[in-house]
Protein backbone atom coordinates (compact mmCIF):
# COMPACT_ATOMS: atom_id res chain seq x y z
CA UNK A 1 0.00 0.00 0.00
CA UNK A 2 1.10 3.46 -0.55
CA UNK A 3 3.92 2.34 -3.03
CA UNK A 4 2.91 4.09 -6.25
CA UNK A 5 1.97 7.81 -6.47
CA UNK A 6 -1.27 7.02 -7.74
CA UNK A 7 -2.12 5.54 -4.34
CA UNK A 8 -1.14 8.48 -2.71
CA UNK A 9 -3.18 10.21 -5.30
CA UNK A 10 -6.25 7.89 -4.82
CA UNK A 11 -6.04 7.82 -0.79
CA UNK A 12 -5.98 12.28 -0.87
CA UNK A 13 -8.76 12.42 -3.38
CA UNK A 14 -10.93 10.06 -1.48
CA UNK A 15 -10.19 12.06 1.62
CA UNK A 16 -11.17 15.00 0.33
CA UNK A 17 -14.34 13.40 -0.99
CA UNK A 18 -15.37 11.72 2.36
CA UNK A 19 -14.77 14.55 4.23
CA UNK A 20 -16.62 17.75 2.09
CA UNK A 21 -19.70 14.86 1.66
CA UNK A 22 -20.05 14.43 5.30
CA UNK A 23 -19.49 18.04 6.12
CA UNK A 24 -22.27 18.92 3.73
CA UNK A 25 -24.95 16.86 5.37
CA UNK A 26 -24.06 17.39 8.90
CA UNK A 27 -24.33 21.53 8.67
CA UNK A 28 -26.95 21.21 6.23
CA UNK A 29 -29.78 22.40 8.66
CA UNK A 30 -28.55 25.80 8.54
CA UNK A 31 -30.06 28.58 5.90
CA UNK A 32 -28.59 31.67 4.25
CA UNK A 33 -29.97 34.21 2.39
CA UNK A 34 -27.81 35.29 -1.37
CA UNK A 35 -29.63 38.13 -2.56
CA UNK A 36 -33.71 37.00 -2.74
CA UNK A 37 -32.48 33.19 -2.52
CA UNK A 38 -32.83 30.89 0.34
CA UNK A 39 -30.89 27.91 0.31
CA UNK A 40 -29.09 25.42 3.09
CA UNK A 41 -25.51 26.42 4.20
CA UNK A 42 -24.68 22.59 2.88
CA UNK A 43 -24.56 23.42 -0.64
CA UNK A 44 -21.09 24.95 -0.25
CA UNK A 45 -19.06 21.79 -0.09
CA UNK A 46 -20.79 19.83 -2.71
CA UNK A 47 -18.28 22.08 -5.27
CA UNK A 48 -15.59 20.21 -3.87
CA UNK A 49 -17.40 17.04 -4.73
CA UNK A 50 -17.88 17.37 -7.78
CA UNK A 51 -14.74 18.49 -8.53
CA UNK A 52 -13.13 15.15 -6.67
CA UNK A 53 -15.45 13.19 -8.30
CA UNK A 54 -14.38 13.90 -11.93
CA UNK A 55 -10.59 13.60 -11.09
CA UNK A 56 -11.31 10.25 -9.83
CA UNK A 57 -13.28 9.58 -12.63
CA UNK A 58 -10.44 10.29 -14.71
CA UNK A 59 -7.53 8.62 -13.27
CA UNK A 60 -9.44 5.88 -11.09
CA UNK A 61 -12.41 4.28 -13.55
CA UNK A 62 -16.00 4.35 -12.82
CA UNK A 63 -15.44 1.80 -10.40
CA UNK A 64 -13.59 3.73 -8.31
CA UNK A 65 -16.08 6.62 -8.34
CA UNK A 66 -18.96 4.04 -7.56
CA UNK A 67 -17.05 1.98 -4.60
CA UNK A 68 -15.80 5.22 -3.14
CA UNK A 69 -19.47 6.57 -3.39
CA UNK A 70 -21.01 3.25 -1.60
CA UNK A 71 -18.24 3.88 0.77
CA UNK A 72 -19.15 7.65 1.16
CA UNK A 73 -22.64 6.65 1.67
CA UNK A 74 -22.43 3.89 4.16
CA UNK A 75 -19.69 6.32 6.52
CA UNK A 76 -22.80 9.20 6.16
CA UNK A 77 -25.18 6.92 7.79
CA UNK A 78 -22.88 5.94 10.49
CA UNK A 79 -22.32 9.63 11.13
CA UNK A 80 -25.85 10.27 11.93
CA UNK A 81 -26.28 7.30 14.08
CA UNK A 82 -23.45 8.30 16.11
CA UNK A 83 -24.96 11.89 16.02
CA UNK A 84 -28.66 9.78 16.87
CA UNK A 85 -26.80 8.43 19.93
CA UNK A 86 -24.76 11.77 21.31
CA UNK A 87 -28.55 13.31 20.95
CA UNK A 88 -30.36 10.50 23.24
CA UNK A 89 -27.20 10.43 25.78
CA UNK A 90 -28.57 13.05 28.22
CA UNK A 91 -26.14 16.28 28.82
CA UNK A 92 -24.53 16.72 31.92
CA UNK A 93 -26.68 19.45 34.31
CA UNK A 94 -25.04 22.41 34.31
CA UNK A 95 -21.49 21.08 33.65
CA UNK A 96 -22.06 20.90 29.75
CA UNK A 97 -22.04 23.95 28.10
CA UNK A 98 -24.03 22.88 25.52
CA UNK A 99 -27.78 21.79 26.64
CA UNK A 100 -29.57 19.21 24.99
CA UNK A 101 -31.99 21.42 23.24
CA UNK A 102 -29.22 23.46 21.85
CA UNK A 103 -27.27 20.51 20.65
CA UNK A 104 -30.49 18.93 19.30
CA UNK A 105 -31.75 22.10 17.58
CA UNK A 106 -28.07 21.88 15.88
CA UNK A 107 -27.82 17.96 14.90
CA UNK A 108 -31.30 17.00 15.39
CA UNK A 109 -32.80 16.12 11.94
CA UNK A 110 -35.29 14.27 10.85
CA UNK A 111 -35.44 10.81 8.96
CA UNK A 112 -36.65 12.21 6.38
CA UNK A 113 -33.82 14.71 6.03
CA UNK A 114 -31.45 11.57 6.45
CA UNK A 115 -33.39 9.47 3.78
CA UNK A 116 -33.90 12.19 1.36
CA UNK A 117 -29.80 13.35 1.54
CA UNK A 118 -28.50 9.37 1.26
CA UNK A 119 -30.96 8.69 -1.41
CA UNK A 120 -29.93 11.87 -3.70
CA UNK A 121 -26.14 11.58 -3.08
CA UNK A 122 -26.12 7.66 -3.96
CA UNK A 123 -28.82 8.37 -6.51
CA UNK A 124 -26.88 11.91 -8.52
CA UNK A 125 -23.69 10.17 -7.92
CA UNK A 126 -24.59 6.51 -10.16
CA UNK A 127 -25.59 9.22 -12.59
CA UNK A 128 -23.24 11.32 -12.63
CA UNK A 129 -20.17 8.79 -13.41
CA UNK A 130 -22.81 7.18 -16.01
CA UNK A 131 -22.91 10.57 -18.15
CA UNK A 132 -19.09 10.91 -17.23
CA UNK A 133 -18.20 7.60 -19.32
CA UNK A 134 -21.02 8.55 -22.13
CA UNK A 135 -18.64 12.02 -22.88
CA UNK A 136 -15.18 9.85 -22.51
CA UNK A 137 -15.68 7.03 -24.78
CA UNK A 138 -16.91 9.18 -27.57
CA UNK A 139 -14.17 12.58 -26.78
CA UNK A 140 -11.52 10.19 -25.39
CA UNK A 141 -9.14 12.65 -23.55
CA UNK A 142 -10.32 15.60 -25.23
CA UNK A 143 -13.44 18.16 -24.12
CA UNK A 144 -12.75 17.91 -20.48
CA UNK A 145 -15.06 20.54 -19.37
CA UNK A 146 -17.99 18.47 -21.69
CA UNK A 147 -17.82 15.50 -19.41
CA UNK A 148 -17.20 17.10 -16.05
CA UNK A 149 -20.33 19.97 -16.77
CA UNK A 150 -22.21 17.50 -18.15
CA UNK A 151 -22.28 15.21 -15.77
CA UNK A 152 -22.87 17.86 -13.23
CA UNK A 153 -25.67 19.24 -14.88
CA UNK A 154 -27.63 16.36 -15.47
CA UNK A 155 -26.94 14.53 -11.78
CA UNK A 156 -27.88 17.62 -9.73
CA UNK A 157 -30.72 18.00 -11.37
CA UNK A 158 -31.76 14.90 -9.45
CA UNK A 159 -29.93 15.26 -6.28
CA UNK A 160 -31.57 18.70 -6.18
CA UNK A 161 -35.21 17.89 -6.40
CA UNK A 162 -35.02 14.13 -4.52
CA UNK A 163 -33.51 15.34 -1.23
CA UNK A 164 -36.33 18.47 -0.90
CA UNK A 165 -39.00 16.18 -2.08
CA UNK A 166 -38.54 13.28 0.45
CA UNK A 167 -37.58 15.41 3.07
CA UNK A 168 -39.97 18.36 2.81
CA UNK A 169 -42.54 17.94 0.32
CA UNK A 170 -43.39 14.29 0.64
CA UNK A 171 -43.89 14.83 4.70
CA UNK A 172 -45.94 18.44 3.84
CA UNK A 173 -43.07 20.80 5.26
CA UNK A 174 -43.60 22.84 1.91
CA UNK A 175 -45.89 22.69 -0.78
CA UNK A 176 -45.48 22.08 -4.21
CA UNK A 177 -44.31 25.49 -5.94
CA UNK A 178 -42.28 25.76 -2.89
CA UNK A 179 -40.59 22.82 -3.69
CA UNK A 180 -40.07 23.52 -7.46
CA UNK A 181 -38.67 26.86 -6.63
CA UNK A 182 -36.42 26.11 -4.10
CA UNK A 183 -34.86 23.13 -5.89
CA UNK A 184 -34.23 25.38 -9.26
CA UNK A 185 -32.03 27.68 -6.86
CA UNK A 186 -30.50 25.41 -5.29
CA UNK A 187 -29.67 23.47 -8.69
CA UNK A 188 -28.72 26.74 -10.60
CA UNK A 189 -26.03 27.82 -7.32
CA UNK A 190 -24.35 24.16 -7.97
CA UNK A 191 -24.27 24.59 -11.64
CA UNK A 192 -23.23 27.94 -12.09
CA UNK A 193 -20.29 26.78 -8.98
CA UNK A 194 -19.32 23.70 -11.15
CA UNK A 195 -19.24 25.79 -14.66
CA UNK A 196 -16.73 28.50 -12.84
CA UNK A 197 -14.47 25.50 -11.31
CA UNK A 198 -13.49 24.47 -14.81
CA UNK A 199 -10.62 25.99 -14.48
CA UNK A 200 -10.09 24.31 -11.39
CA UNK A 201 -10.41 21.34 -13.33
CA UNK A 202 -7.99 21.48 -15.74
CA UNK A 203 -5.22 22.35 -12.98
CA UNK A 204 -6.22 19.63 -11.09
CA UNK A 205 -5.69 17.35 -14.26
CA UNK A 206 -2.47 19.02 -14.98
CA UNK A 207 -1.11 18.43 -11.30
CA UNK A 208 -1.96 15.03 -11.14
CA UNK A 209 -1.05 13.90 -14.38
CA UNK A 210 2.44 15.73 -13.54
CA UNK A 211 2.73 14.32 -10.29
CA UNK A 212 1.95 10.19 -12.36
CA UNK A 213 4.23 10.99 -14.37
CA UNK A 214 7.23 11.44 -12.06
CA UNK A 215 6.96 8.41 -10.21
CA UNK A 216 10.05 6.48 -9.13
CA UNK A 217 7.99 3.23 -8.55
CA UNK A 218 6.69 3.16 -11.97
CA UNK A 219 9.91 3.99 -13.08
CA UNK A 220 11.67 1.17 -11.60
CA UNK A 221 8.86 -1.55 -11.78
CA UNK A 222 9.66 -1.21 -15.57
CA UNK A 223 13.22 -1.37 -15.49
CA UNK A 224 12.01 -5.06 -13.31
CA UNK A 225 10.20 -6.15 -16.34
CA UNK A 226 13.19 -4.95 -18.69
CA UNK A 227 15.39 -7.26 -16.24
Amino acid sequence: MFKTRKEIVFVILAGIFITNAVVAELIGGKLIQIGPFVMSIGILPWPIVFLTTDLINEYFGEKGVKKLSFITACLIAYAFLILFMAIVIPAAKGISPVNDQQFEAVFGQSMWIIVGSLIAFMVSQLIDVSVFWFFRKRTGHKKIWLRTTGSTVISQLFDSFIVLGIAFWLPGKIDFDTFISSGLIGYTFKLSIAILLTPAIYLGHHLIKKYLENDPQKAKNYKDEEL
